[in-house]
């Protein structure tokens, strides 16, 4: 008797991943984000050099160290003596988000770059957690005598002055002001790993869309799909980029899904009508 077994595609591998949260494995899928564009990407490989760096930070520190020395180390190791930091020179480079980029460049946006530092960080026994603050995410760690918040891009610790400030042209732009205004504290709660994921995920779409490159667009929904399958509107975008790729059967599929589930949408029309002229189309 022979057996044959066929390797899972990447987009197979990843919504294995992501299947449960249960123990969900945010390093793993973060760093299995980078398979569409790089095919050959051994993602245990990458898991191992992040095992080693953590190695390399840990001979630095006695066992008992304090959480604070922990900090401060781990601080010191990654954006100093690593010189990790945000890529300030090519912020939309999709290198930005994978894994294996950053860990080669040193280089990446403020979630790529927390998603590692927090790996460093949880390595120490440190209580790190992500923050999905508007339009920068954040990384919070609490210590036995308080919470500091962390700016991934710079390692810089800030001060509720300093978050308050940052968020102002959010809080105005939505009208979050007057009786409307919200508490800091509840723009500091931690995000969930597949929140974390799906933030990642929808950066890399922003970047591809904004070069009109459909395909790789595709590639990113089929993951958001995946990862969010009650997410309508990821079906509906990944329809409208099927139809700028002339997939036309396709399109159909995913806008007619959207339609079904997201009776109370506002582009509920508009979107209708374009399924209509698809179908229109294939006749």
């Amino acid at each position: 008797m022979t057996f044959s077994f066929s390797a899972p595609t990447a987009l197979e591998y990843f919504d294995s991943l992501v299947k449960s949260d249960d123990q969900f494995p945010l390093l793993e899928a973060a760093a299995a984000l980078a398979q569409d564009e790089y095919p050959e990407l051994d993602v245990q490989q990458v898991l191992g050099d992040i095992d080693q760096l953590l190695a390399r930070l840990k001979r630095r520190l006695p066992a008992d160290a304090a959480p604070l020395a922990r900090l401060r180390a781990l601080n010191q190791f990654f954006f100093h003596d690593l010189s990790f930091g945000g890529n300030v020179n090519d912020y939309y480079d999709p290198d930005n988000s994978y894994l294996n980029a950053v860990l080669r460049t040193r280089r990446g946006i403020p979630i790529s770059l927390a998603v590692l530092w927090m790996e460093l960080a949880q390595g120490l026994g440190l209580q790190a957690r992500g923050v999905a603050f508007p339009g920068h995410f954040m990384i919070k760690v609490t210590l036995p005598k308080g919470q500091v918040v962390i700016d991934p891009f710079n390692g810089k610790s800030l001060s509720r002055e300093e978050l308050s400030e940052r968020l102002e042209p959010y809080k105005r732009s939505n009208g979050l002001v007057g009786d409307f205004d919200i508490p800091l504290g509840l723009y500091l709660q931690p995000a969930e790993p597949r929140e974390i994921i799906a933030r990642m995920l929808r950066n890399l779409k922003e970047v591809h869309r904004a070069q009109e490159d459909w395909q790789r667009v595709i590639a990113v929904q089929d993951r958001l799909v995946a990862l969010l399958p009650e997410a309508w509107a990821e079906h509906r975008d990944r329809g409208l980029a099927h139809a700028a790729q002339g997939h036309t059967a396709l399109a159909v599929r995913d806008l007619e899904t959207y339609l079904r589930h997201a009776d109370d949408a506002l582009d509920i029309d508009a979107v209708a009508e374009q399924a209509a002229a698809l179908r229109r189309a294939r006749s």
